[in-house]
C-alpha cells in the first residue's frame, strides 16, 4: 500500500511509524526540513521537503499511483487543500484530514458538507477525540486509562495498583479460581516504565500500572478487587474554557443524569463565548491557578477537575493546586508525553493524551479489512485492536488455548452472535465473531495475518 502522509509533527510521525512498520510504502511531506530528515533517519519511510498542498511536491512524493494521502499537518487550511489536489489532480482514492477549527467542523458535519465540493474522506478533529476521552475518563474516574469496545459492550481500564487491592502478589492465573463470574482479564502490565503482556503465572505488585479489558456490568466489581472507589461524578471544575472544556462541558449539560459544571477560563473572550454557549454551566473568568478563584469555584467540594488548557505546564499545575484544594480527582490534558511519568509523583490521577487519541483515530479509519477500532496504548508501545473474526483466519474455529499467537498478544474479550462472553483457554473462536486483543507494538503486523485483514486496506 503506498501512502502520503502529510505532516511530519507528532500525530504524523506516529502513524508513518505504525504503517511502515506493516512494510507500507510511505512518504512523509512537510515543509520543515528538519522533522523530515528526522523521520527518515528513524523510520523505514521516504521524505520530501516542501509544501505539501503543492502540487509538484505531492508528484515529487509519489501522488500518481499513491492508494492513501492523510493531512496531519498544522494547518486547516492547508490539510483541506492537499486533499482537494490529491483528489482532483492525481485522484487517490483515500484522503483524511484532520481539522481543528470548529468553524469548519460545524459546516463539514451539517448539509452544508458535499463531498464532491470538498473531497475528504475522513474527517479527524483532535478537539472531539479529546473531549471524548476526558468524557470516559470522567465515567471511571478510578482509573488513569479507559477505552470502550464492542460498542460499550466490554471497557478497558487502566489502574494504578496499590496496597487495597485484593489481588497483590497473586498469580494472574488465580483469578478464575478466587472470582469464578467475573469477566475480567489483565492483558497489559507496566512495571519500572516497561509495558508487557503478563503470563498466567505472572504477579500483580504495588506500583505496577496494569490494563484490564472487562465486561462493561462488571465495572463496579471489578473496581472493587482492585481497591478502587467507584465514585459518582456529580460536581466537575473544567480548567480551560476552548474548544475541548466547551465540547466537555456541552456534553455534561446533555446527559441524563446531569453533571454540576463551572469553567474557569482565563481569556476574556473564550470566557464570554462558553457563557454565551453554555446554559447550565457557571463561566468564570481568571486565571486557573489562582486559589482564591478555585475557592469561589467550590474546588474542595468537587468529585473531579479537568485541566485542558492549550498548555501543559499550566495544567499540571492547576491540577496539583485543585488537589491541594481538596479534590479528590485530578485529569490533565498533556500533549508532552515526557511529561507523563511526571503524573504520579504530583499525584494526578490521569492525564489525557491527544496525540494518542488523534492516532487511534486515525487508525481506526485506515486499518486493513475488518478492524473495526483501535486503540494506542501509551507513547505507542501496544495496540488493543478489536476486529471481525474471517473465515479465511487461520484463528477461526479454534480454542483460544490452541493458537500460536506472538508473546505480546493477548486476548480481552470476544463477542459471540451480539453477546460479550466470559473467555477462558477452551473458548472456540468461530467466523464472525468480534475479538479484541492487546498487542503490543512489535506484533501487530503478526497479528494482522493472524486476522487475515491485510487482504483489503478499505
Amino acid at each position: 500500500m503506498k501512502i502520503i502522509i502529510c505532516g511530519a509533527g507528532q500525530v504524523g510521525w506516529q502513524i508513518a511509524r505504525h504503517l511502515s512498520g506493516e512494510r507500507n510504502d510511505v512518504t512523509v511531506v512537510d515543509s520543515n526540513a528538519d522533522l523530515v530528515r528526522r523521520a527518515t533517519e528513524a523510520l523505514d519511510v521516504q521524505g520530501i521537503a516542501g509544501f505539501a498542498s503543492y502540487p509538484d511536491v505531492l508528484q515529487r512524493a509519489g501522488a500518481s499511483d499513491a492508494e492513501m494521502i492523510i493531512a496531519a499537518t498544522h494547518s486547516d487550511e492547508v490539510n483541506m487543500v492537499t486533499c482537494q489536489v490529491a483528489h482532483s489532480i492525481f485522484s487517490i482514492p483515500r484522503k483524511i484530514a484532520r481539522l481543528r477549527a470548529q468553524s469548519y467542523l460545524d459546516a463539514i458535519y451539517s448539509d452544508l458538507y458535499r463531498r464532491d465540493h470538498l473531497p475528504i474522506d475522513v474527517v479527524i478533529s483532535p478537539e472531539r477525540e479529546v473531549a471524548d476521552a476526558a468524557l470516559q475518563r470522567l465515567e471511571a474516574p478510578a482509573a488513569f486509562d479507559t477505552e470502550t469496545f464492542l460498542d460499550g459492550g466490554a471497557q478497558l481500564l487502566g489502574l494504578t495498583i496499590d496496597a487495597d487491592c485484593a489481588v497483590v502478589n497473586t498469580p494472574l492465573r488465580q483469578l478464575t479460581d478466587l472470582f469464578s463470574t467475573l469477566r475480567a482479564v489483565v492483558v497489559g502490565v507496566r512495571r519500572e516504565g516497561t509495558l508487557f503482556a503478563p503470563e498466567p503465572r505472572d504477579q500483580v505488585f504495588i506500583g505496577d500500572s496494569v490494563y484490564v479489558m472487562i465486561h462493561a456490568d462488571d465495572m463496579a466489581r471489578t473496581l472493587e478487587i482492585f481497591g478502587k472507589p467507584n465514585r459518582k461524578q456529580e460536581r466537575v471544575v473544567l480548567i480551560g474554557g476552548g474548544n475541548v472544556g466547551l465540547m466537555v462541558a456541552r456534553a455534561l449539560e446533555e446527559r441524563e443524569d446531569r453533571i454540576r459544571a463551572k469553567v474557569i477560563e482565563k481569556n476574556r473572550k473564550c470566557a464570554e463565548r462558553a457563557a454565551e454557549e453554555l446554559e447550565k454551566t457557571i463561566v468564570l473568568h481568571g486565571d486557573g491557578l489562582d486559589t482564591a478563584l478555585l475557592s469561589e469555584a467550590n474546588i474542595g467540594r468537587a468529585d473531579a477537575v479537568l485541566c485542558v488548557t492549550d498548555d501543559d505546564k499550566t495544567n499540571l499545575l492547576a491540577a496539583v493546586r485543585a488537589k491541594s484544594q481538596g479534590c479528590p480527582m485530578a485529569i490533565a490534558l498533556i500533549n508532552d508525553p515526557t511529561l507523563a511519568p511526571l503524573m504520579e509523583p504530583l499525584g494526578i490521577d490521569a492525564y489525557i493524551n491527544p496525540r494518542a487519541t488523534t492516532v487511534s483515530s486515525i487508525l481506526r479509519h485506515i486499518r486493513h479489512g475488518r478492524v473495526r477500532a483501535v486503540y494506542s496504548i501509551g507513547d505507542a508501545e501496544a495496540e488493543v485492536i478489536e476486529a471481525e473474526v474471517l473465515s479465511t483466519s487461520p484463528i477461526a474455529g479454534q480454542k483460544i488455548r490452541d493458537i500460536d499467537f506472538p508473546e505480546g498478544v493477548l486476548v480481552g474479550a470476544l463477542r459471540k452472535a451480539g453477546r460479550v462472553v466470559k473467555i477462558s483457554g477452551a473458548t472456540r473462536v468461530e467466523e464472525g465473531d468480534q475479538i479484541v486483543l492487546f498487542v503490543l507494538t512489535k506484533d501487530v503486523a503478526a497479528v494482522e495475518t493472524l486476522l487475515q485483514v491485510s487482504i483489503d486496506f478499505f
